[in-house]
C-alpha cells in the first residue's frame, strides 16, 4: 500500500492505493481561508495538521488493515504559500497563500533589483510566489522577518511535523522565485535579494526521492508502519501530472480546482515569462514543464452558486448548459477575474466583469457566461502555452471539474483540443503523491507513470466551436479595455 497527501487550498485529501493502482480509500478534510483585507488569502498552519490527523484517523479506522500495510508516504500541496518559523520550528504568522495579492509592489521591487530574475528563475515575479511575500513581511512585519530562521512551503511544513526534516522538491521549490530552475539548485543571488540565504531554505531532493522517515509516534497514532520513508513529492501540479501519466514531452492536462491549469510537460527549461507562463521543474528528474495559471476556475462556479443561493456547483453547470445556441449567443461576457489573474496578463488589480447584462438575462444566462469565461481564461493560457503550435491533439482532464460530462464537453469546443476522462483523474495530485511514494520505494517509472483506463472522450463540436470563437474575441477585447479602471480602483482601496 501506498499513502498519498494532497494540501490544497480548501480542502486536504488522504488516499491509499494498492500497488495495483486500485484506490483502496480516500478521506477529504475541509480547509477555510481567512480573507482578513481585500486581495489577502492566509491560513493558519495548524489547521493543516488538524485536518491531516483527522483524514488518517478516519483512514485507520476504515482501513485498518490496509493502513498497516503502507510501504511509503508521498506529499503532494498547494504551491508558494510561505510558512515563516524561527529557529525553534514555531510558526511566526498565519502563512500567506498562492492566491494572495498584497505583494504586487515587492514584485516590482523584487524586478528592478534583479535585472537577471527572469533567466534564472524562468518566472515573472508575481504576488502569488513565495520571495514578494517575504520582501512584504520584510517591510511590513519587520520584527517577524528578523525572527524568520527558516521557511517552508505549505506540503514541507507538514514533512516537518512527520519526520523533523527540512526538505522540498524542485517542482514545488520551482515556484518561490529563489530557484535557478534550469539548474536545479537554489540561487544565492535570489535568496540574497530577499535577505536570505541557503541556511533558511529546505534541503532539495527530487520528488521520487525519499526525503525523511515517519516518526515512530505518528506511526502508532495512525497504524502506520514506524520509519517508512517519506517521498519528496510535488507541487500540486506536478503532482497531477504523475497521476495522470504526464511525465514525457507533449504530454499535458487541463484542471478545473480552485485556480485552473494547462500544463504541459517538456524535456528542457523553456521560460517564456512574456506571457506570465510558468516553467518549473518537473517532479521527475531531468524534466521540466511549462503551466499557465488562471486563479478563479472552480472558484468561479462557488461564487456563482452562492449569488443565486443554489444547492451546488452541479446545479450552475446545470443551469448554465440549459441554454441553447441563440440563448448561449445573447448571454454576457463573464472576466473570471475574482481574484485577480495570472496567466496571461499578471494582473493582481483584474476584477471580475459581467459585461453586457440586459433585462432578459436571468440566473441560466450569468451561469452560462462564468462557466464560459472560464472556459475562455484557460484558452488564453492555451494560446500563451502554444500548444497548438506544438502539435499538442489531446489532454487529460482532472480535478473537480472533471465530475461533469457537459462542461468538459464544452471546453473542449473552448480549447479547440481533445479532452480525456481516464480511471483515478478525479484523484489528481493525491494519486500522483502517492505514485511518487512508490518511486521513492523501489518502484519502476514505466509501470507507475502511466495513464489510466480511458473512460470517456471529449472531443470539439464544430457548431460551438464557431460560437465561441465569436464570444472569444469580445472576450479578448475587454481587458485591454478595461485594465486602467482595474488599476484605478485598485489605487482608491484603504
Amino acid at each position: 500500500m501506498y499513502l498519498g497527501i494532497d494540501l490544497g487550498t480548501s480542502e486536504l485529501k488522504a488516499l491509499l492505493v494498492d500497488d495495483a493502482e486500485r484506490v483502496v480509500a480516500m478521506r477529504g478534510e475541509r480547509l477555510a481561508v481567512q480573507r482578513l483585507r481585500p486581495r489577502w488569502s492566509e491560513q493558519d498552519p495548524a489547521a493543516w495538521w488538524q485536518a491531516l490527523d483527522a483524514a488518517l484517523q478516519g483512514l485507520r479506522s476504515a482501513e485498518p488493515s490496509a493502513m498497516a500495510e503502507v510501504r511509503a508516504i508521498g506529499l503532494a500541496g498547494q504551491m508558494h504559500g510561505a510558512v515563516l518559523l524561527d529557529s525553534s520550528d514555531r510558526v511566526l504568522r498565519p502563512a500567506i497563500l498562492w492566491n494572495d495579492g498584497r505583494s504586487d509592489d515587492e514584485c516590482i521591487a523584487f524586478e528592478a533589483a534583479v535585472p537577471e530574475l527572469h533567466a534564472i528563475a524562468g518566472n515573472l515575479a508575481m504576488p502569488g510566489f513565495t520571495a514578494p511575500k517575504l520582501l512584504w513581511v520584510r517591510s511590513h512585519e519587520p520584527r517577524v522577518f528578523e525572527r524568520i530562521a527558516r521557511v517552508l512551503l505549505p506540503k514541507d511544513w507538514l514533512r516537518l511535523g512527520l519526520s523533523g526534516e527540512h526538505a522540498s522538491d524542485l517542482s514545488d521549490a520551482s515556484g518561490t522565485l529563489w530557484l535557478d530552475v534550469g539548474a536545479r539548485d537554489w540561487s544565492d543571488r535570489l535568496l540574497a535579494a530577499c535577505g536570505l540565504d541557503r541556511a533558511c531554505m529546505p534541503t532539495l531532493v527530487e520528488g521520487s526521492s525519499p526525503a525523511g522517515a515517519l516518526r515512530p509516534a505518528l506511526a502508532a497514532r495512525w497504524g502506520l508502519p514506524s520509519g517508512i520513508p517519506i517521498a519528496g513529492g510535488a507541487g500540486d501540479n506536478a503532482a497531477s501530472a504523475v497521476g495522470v501519466g504526464a511525465v514525457r514531452a507533449g504530454q499535458g492536462f487541463v484542471s478545473l480546482g480552485t485556480s485552473g491549469v494547462v500544463f504541459l510537460a517538456g524535456d528542457r527549461f523553456r521560460p517564456n515569462p512574456s506571457d506570465a507562463v510558468h516553467a518549473f521543474c518537473h517532479a521527475l528528474p531531468n524534466r521540466w514543464h511549462q503551466m499557465s495559471v488562471m486563479l478563479c476556475a472552480a472558484g468561479t462556479l462557488a461564487w456563482t452558486r452562492a449569488l443565486f443561493g443554489l444547492g451546488s456547483d452541479a446545479e450552475v453547470v446545470e443551469r448554465a448548459l440549459s441554454l441553447d445556441l441563440q440563448q448561449r449567443e445573447r448571454a454576457p461576457i463573464f472576466l473570471p477575474y475574482l481574484s485577480g489573474e495570472r496567466t496571461p496578463h499578471n494582473d493582481a488589480d483584474a476584477q471580475g466583469v459581467l459585461f453586457g447584462l440586459t433585462q432578459e438575462h436571468d440566473a441560466s444566462a450569468v451561469a452560462y457566461a462564468a462557466l464560459e469565461g472560464v472556459g475562455f481564461g484557460l484558452r488564453d493560457g492555451w494560446r500563451a502555452l502554444g500548444g497548438a503550435e506544438q502539435g499538442v491533439e489531446q489532454l487529460s482532464l482532472v480535478g473537480g471539474g472533471a465530475r461533469s460530462a457537459g462542461w468538459a464537453q464544452l471546453l473542449a469546443s473552448t480549447l479547440g483540443v481533445g479532452l480525456r476522462l481516464e480511471t483515478g483523474n478525479e484523484a489528481g495530485a493525491a494519486l500522483g503523491a502517492a505514485r511518487l511514494a512508490r518511486l521513492a520505494d523501489g518502484g519502476d517509472e514505466a509501470d507507475v507513470c502511466r495513464s489510466g483506463e480511458l473512460r470517456r472522450e471529449f472531443v470539439p463540436e464544430p457548431a460551438d466551436s464557431t460560437l465561441l470563437e465569436r464570444r472569444y474575441a469580445r472576450f479578448r477585447a475587454l481587458y485591454p479595455a478595461l485594465r486602467k479602471s482595474f488599476a484605478n480602483a485598485a489605487a482608491r482601496e484603504p
